[in-house]
Formats: C-alpha cells, sequence, structure tokens
C-alpha cells in the first residue's frame, strides 16, 4: 500500500497567478497567521514589481480570486477586495511582519524556511504584541 503525500495549504495553477508560478510561493496556513486567509509570499525573482503578498480565502483557489495587497510604502489592495476588518487585520499582519516580508523578497533572508520562523501571527485582542526574539 502506498501512503498518498500530505496535500499543501493551497494549491494554484502555475499560470494562474499574474507575473509568477506558484512553485515561487510559499503559502501560510491561517493558524501561522490568525488570518482568515491562505497568505502567500515571495522573493522578487523575476518580478518587476515592489513586494506584494497574495491572499486566498481557501485552500484551493484560481489565480482570478486572489487577492493581491502591496506592501510598501504602505499596505494596499491592488487586487481584489476585502471587507474593512479584513484589511485591517491584513495591514496589522504586514506591519507585524513587514521587515521578515521585505528581506524574503529582496533575497536577505534566502530560505523559506527562515522567513516562515519569522512570520508573526497577528495577536488576539486580549493578548499583547511581543517581540519575535
Amino acid at each position: 500500500m502506498t501512503a498518498k503525500p500530505a496535500k499543501p495549504a493551497a494549491t494554484v495553477a502555475p499560470d494562474e497567478i499574474a507575473g509568477q508560478t506558484s512553485f515561487d510561493m510559499a503559502n501560510l496556513r491561517p493558524e501561522r497567521t490568525s488570518l482568515p486567509f491562505v497568505v502567500f509570499i515571495s522573493q522578487k525573482g523575476e518580478a518587476r514589481h515592489d513586494v506584494r503578498i497574495k491572499l486566498a480565502r481557501g485552500p484551493k483557489v484560481r489565480g482570478s480570486e486572489m487577492i493581491t495587497i502591496a506592501v510598501r510604502p504602505r499596505p494596499r489592495i491592488i487586487e481584489g477586495r476585502l471587507a474593512a476588518h479584513e484589511f485591517d487585520a491584513v495591514r496589522q499582519w504586514i506591519e507585524l511582519n513587514r521587515d521578515v516580508l521585505v528581506d524574503y523578497w529582496n533575497g536577505d533572508i534566502e530560505c523559506t524556511e527562515d522567513a516562515l520562523s519569522l512570520i508573526r501571527p497577528v495577536p488576539s485582542e486580549d493578548e499583547p504584541l511581543r517581540s519575535p526574539r
């Protein structure tokens, strides 16, 4: 009997994420970020734009359903829609992880697992912000 491989947090057809292929992006489950989305982060690679993240509302997604958020100079929606409270949570997560996102994008953090180990979740309302170290 052959064991089935574990499914990734999200699956995206390689040609469906505008300007990037899915293997260039690391996906973060909601349990890691405390956001109600799967978050995709990437290194710059061949991109002609500045740092961005992508959001998916579920584990299976089409590129056309993804939400694109610019990280700099301030978080803003590039493509897709979010409710105000959702964007507030995403903005808080970006601010909390801005240095990691930018350093990973620029290749200063070379390995995905190193970037993932530095990612911090959005604290709950009754939990104070803590330093990552």
